[in-house]
């Protein structure tokens, strides 16, 4: 199957959508295709079936942090954002509508936020809201947007569907770097013995570096388990906290062994080391191999930047480990959102593989746009992959990728620029190449975003 789609023969002569989930992504979806006059049905099993975390009916409820992280162009999610604008999201309007202060962050009160966004979905004719589980997949064009916490009737399904290990419930993530924050002066490359040549970069500790970090690690704060997390340890994604609750040395048996690496600047095997795994193609992003955990966000930065060659690392993704429902993006979908094997169905939302708000709704906005053009016999489009929804695009649908973990927006992901700059003079080269390219990009697929926004601007406050 090419990488792009044509019309399904077998759709016939349908002229309305299906919604599945009534979240960030599936509320975004409905809306983006009622705004181009098609008729959808927006299926939500709440209140008739709820979630252990959900605790309203209404559309968009926000059930963990009430922010949608930094505003600033310095962070690729705050670029993500004024991209959303640009294309015209209802959930970036309604965000911007119900904000309250928190500094550099873009944060909401969360009751008016999901009000306002169940009122503009109802307040829409061409939109039904359906109450009601869906246990099988939709006949005819239809985008699936469940999130991290899919009924378990239509998780079986979408098991029979895609094939027995394509659905994941159980999400154990390590931290990414970047690459050029790690201190190449102090970390190495190699592999253990030398076998599969300069493949991890290695970062060595000496014996008191070791047990210090180790007792930082038990003493680090840690996230309260949430029931619906139903937490229960494997032994193959172990918190590294739990791991060295077993006794000190554990994690030096374990993914700090330093067995068959030396140190190029002692010459000797170091007492621990933490490798780094490279993370994405273009090698911009490295993994912290073992490191899953369920310490915050603040004490990982301040516990792993004590690790010798991180410690200016700069964090695109932090550890977690908890319960989440998502699809094995890479081989299962094309870059327009599509499954590869059932065309006329869309994927949206965290159950694809993406983490956080705006990066839910902006799969949900992708995938209603080509859901759209499907629906009038249109090729799919998608986003050149130097914008910040389209590196997340490219990120999630890359069939390269073997080890898939949902991702966050990040410049990270982003191809690489021709410049010298680093650090925040590097990402604003990024910020512009990426307003560059997504004007062409609009321009050239006839999106007509500015009408788009002023639709969206029309909201009521």
């Amino acid at each position: 199957m090419s990488e792009s789609f044509t019309q399904d023969s077998g759709l016939g002569t349908q002229d309305s959508v299906t919604v599945v989930g009534g979240g960030l992504a599936g509320a975004e979806a409905a809306w983006q295709l009622a705004r181009r006059g098609i008729a959808v049905r927006l299926y939500e099993m709440r209140p008739v079936l709820r979630t252990e975390a959900h605790h309203t009916d209404q559309l968009g409820e926000l059930v963990c942090s009430n922010s949608f992280r930094s505003v600033s162009l310095d962070a690729a999610v705050g670029l993500l954002k004024d991209e959303m604008r640009r294309l015209g999201s209802l959930v970036m309007q309604v965000a911007d509508r119900t904000r309250v202060p928190a500094g550099s962050a873009l944060a909401v009160d969360r009751e008016r936020f999901a009000a306002q966004l169940t009122a503009e979905i109802w307040a829409r004719p061409e939109i039904t809201v359906v109450r009601e589980e869906l246990t099988t997949l939709p006949d005819g064009i239809a985008i699936v947007a469940t999130g991290p916490l899919t009924s378990p009737a239509l998780s079986r399904c979408l098991q029979q569907v895609l094939g027995e290990g394509s659905l994941y419930f159980y999400d154990a993530i390590a931290p990414i770097v970047t690459g050029d924050s790690i201190d190449r002066s102090i970390a190495f490359s190699a592999s253990r013995y030398g076998k599969g040549g300069e493949d991890y970069i290695n970062c060595p500790m000496s014996r008191d570096e070791y047990y210090a970090f180790v007792n930082a690690v038990l003493e680090a704060q840690t996230v309260p388990t949430k029931n619906f997390e139903r937490c229960v340890y494997f032994e193959g994604c172990m918190p590294i906290e739990e791991m060295a609750r077993r006794g000190p040395d554990t994690l030096a048996f374990g993914p700090m062994r330093p067995v068959g690496l030396i140190d190029p600047r002692s010459g000797q095997r170091p007492y621990a080391v933490v490798q780094l795994r490279q993370d994405n193609h273009e090698a911009t992003l490295y993994n912290m191999v073992g490191f899953q955990t369920k310490m915050t966000y603040p004490e990982q930065r301040r516990v792993f930047r004590m690790i010798p060659g991180l410690a200016q690392a700069e964090f695109v993704r932090l550890g977690s480990l908890h319960r989440n429902t998502f699809i094995n993006s890479p081989r299962l979908l094309l870059p327009s959102l599509q499954l590869r094997t059932r065309p006329h169905t869309f994927m949206a939302g965290q159950l694809i593989g993406v983490e956080g708000y705006v990066e839910s709704a902006a799969a949900g906005l992708l995938a209603a746009l080509n859901a759209a053009r499907l629906l009038h016999g249109l090729p799919g489009v998608v986003p050149p992959p130097t914008t910040a929804v389209g590196a997340l695009l490219s990120y999630v649908t890359d069939r390269r990728r073997r080890d898939f973990q949902p991702m966050n927006a990040n410049y990270g992901l982003f191809p690489p620029v021709a410049t010298r700059a680093r650090g925040r003079e590097k990402r604003g080269v990024l910020a512009a190449r990426a307003a560059r390219d997504l004007t062409a990009w609009i321009a050239e697929q006839g999106l007509d975003a500015p009408a788009a926004h002023a639709a969206a601007a029309a909201l009521p406050g």
